[in-house]
């Protein structure tokens, strides 16, 4: 019985090979003919808008921690009225796989993903992008959502200034 399931599993192999043996290559003249990625296909990195217009990234560093080849680096900063923000924000797409991990990860929903995957250079440098090429106008998908108003934080007053709050301490005065 073993003999024959080994012999039926060799034939059956050199029956897929006989068939596509004589079937035309699905090969794809590029860059005369584009072929068109799937809809939810997922390539280049943005940065995207609140519905105010405000950069929705705050700088968490989740995107970075949740990177597979640590292609992203960022620096956060904090704006007058308490918003964080990314002062700089970098990604390396000559290092970067596309897993969208960090789309994923990003509880702002600042970084989306598109589909445009023509990003070849020769020079790896030039695939050095920053906050400035990646922040686009647009909300991208998800026109609707701001995280500070879902996330029910207020940054209008300062820090310790609202009811049942404790101003912050100075760690100057904690030293002996």
């Amino acid at each position: 019985m073993k003999l024959w399931r080994s012999i039926r599993g060799t034939l059956d192999a050199f029956w897929i090979t006989l068939r596509t043996l004589f079937r035309r290559p699905a090969t794809i003249a590029w860059p005369e003919k584009r072929r068109a990625p799937a809809e939810r296909f997922r390539a280049r990195i943005v940065l995207t808008r609140d519905p105010q217009g405000k950069e929705r990234c705050v700088a968490c560093y989740l995107c970075s921690a949740a990177c597979p080849v640590s292609c992203i680096s960022m620096q956060s900063a904090e704006a007058p009225d308490g918003r964080r923000y990314a002062a700089w924000f970098r990604i390396n797409f000559a290092r970067c796989i596309f897993c969208g991990l960090c789309a994923e990860a990003c509880p702002t929903r600042a970084i989306q993903m598109t589909p445009d995957y023509e990003m070849c250079r020769r020079d790896p440098l030039s695939l050095l992008y920053e906050k400035e090429d990646l922040l686009i106008d647009g909300p991208g998908k998800d026109p609707h959502y701001d995280f500070y108003r879902h996330a029910g934080i207020g940054v209008a007053a300062p820090r310790g200034t609202l009811p049942g709050e404790r101003p912050p301490e100075d760690p100057g005065s904690l030293l002996p």
